[in-house]
């Protein structure tokens, strides 16, 4: 196995295989990542809210998913990887709060849901597959030798997607 790169929350990174890219703690928060099955370059952000146009201070491109999951996408394809070979997964979006009413803190998860398919919609990458909503904390894992995105959960099953 290779090295373990880890992606901090607001924070985003490549990988190539042997090694693993993981990121810990995604509540709200939404793990995005991006895979090449043929060069096996792949790479994960780790962003907080949908959208960055709506927030002054906005420096931090991976905090965002419309600046984050476009700078990611950028970085992949840099290291190699193939447009029309690029894949998609995403895990998060938990409604980690019960608010009453419609508040906006309480369905951040679901907005940061829909970000990630619109972005993703925009760019022609195919999602292949989701692990989100819920009301529970996830940490994930992406193999980059497999494209194996493994989701893990307190006192719940691993999951393989």
């Amino acid at each position: 196995m290779g090295a373990v790169i880890k992606v901090g929350m607001a924070d985003l990174n490549i990988c190539k295989a042997p090694d693993v890219i993981t990121t810990l703690g995604l509540g709200s928060c939404i793990g995005l990542v991006f895979y090449d099955p043929v060069t096996k370059i792949g790479g994960m952000v780790h962003y907080m809210l949908p959208d960055s146009t709506k927030v002054r201070n906005n420096s931090n491109i991976a905090k965002f998913g419309d600046t984050g999951i476009d700078e990611l996408y950028r970085r992949v394809i840099a290291a190699g990887a193939n447009k029309s070979r690029l894949i998609a997964k995403i895990a998060g979006g938990a409604k980690m709060f019960e608010v009453s009413g419609l508040s906006e803190v309480g369905n951040i998860g679901a907005r940061n849901t829909e970000a990630a398919k619109l972005k993703l919609k925009q760019l022609g990458v195919r999602l292949v597959a989701e692990d989100t909503g819920l009301n529970y904390g996830r940490t994930v894992e992406l193999h980059c030798d497999t494209g194996e995105f493994y989701i893990k959960s307190v006192g719940k099953p691993l999951k393989i997607i």
